[in-house]
């Protein structure tokens, strides 16, 4: 009788788990950072709970790049200078990571 309970619960379990849908890994918490608009006013653009695995172009940083970025999720955040999360000039950013002005950008991954 216990070898058939524990079978059941064991089949049970594995349907279970195939039927659950899987849901995509997003990092938790938000993103922000600063640019300038064609006004020539300061911006402040926040992602929040951002996709992880997956390049984001930052809104705004088409011309002048973005800068000032915090990094406010659970992950990793890796900044690029170029779009498309291409180029050698980039900037790995630990979860709660904030940094100045200096530091420009123009698309995020994180990890």
């Amino acid at each position: 009788m216990r070898l058939r309970t524990a079978l059941a619960c064991a089949v049970g379990s594995l349907a279970l788990i195939v039927t659950l849908p899987t849901s995509a890994f997003a990092a938790t918490g938000s993103f922000q950072y600063s640019y300038t608009g064609l006004d020539g006013a300061r911006h402040v653009e926040n992602l929040t709970d951002p996709p992880s695995g997956e390049c984001l172009n930052l809104p705004g940083t088409a011309g002048e790049p973005g800068y000032a970025p915090k990094n406010r999720t659970d992950a990793t955040a890796i900044v690029f200078l170029d779009p498309d999360c291409e180029g050698d000039t980039y900037y790995v950013m630990n979860p709660g990571k904030v940094l100045g002005d200096r530091l420009k950008l123009r698309s995020v991954v994180f990890s």
